[in-house]
């Protein structure tokens, strides 16, 4: 669905970043809403963050086998 930027002031502002970035309007918006998007996901503490990683990782059944020193010192060895 298109947008339409009725804003004066915000069509000015994409403008001056198309073309400070050799752009147009509607990349340098795609490039303003996700960048604001990233900076407010990184406000998000770290725990939050790696939580679905985690659930993934504990989501996997356990093997029932022991990873001591050996079996890493084993997986270190060159072929």
């Amino acid at each position: 669905m298109p947008l339409n930027i009725r804003s004066e002031e915000v069509n000015q502002l994409a403008e001056k970043l198309a073309a400070r970035k050799g752009i147009n309007k509607t990349e340098a918006v795609k490039l303003a809403l996700e960048n604001e998007l990233r900076r407010i996901e990184e406000t998000q503490p770290l725990r939050e963050r790696l939580r679905p990683l985690q659930d993934q990782v504990l989501a996997r059944p356990a093997t029932g086998l022991a990873a001591d020193k050996a079996f890493f010192d084993a997986l270190s060895r060159e072929a």
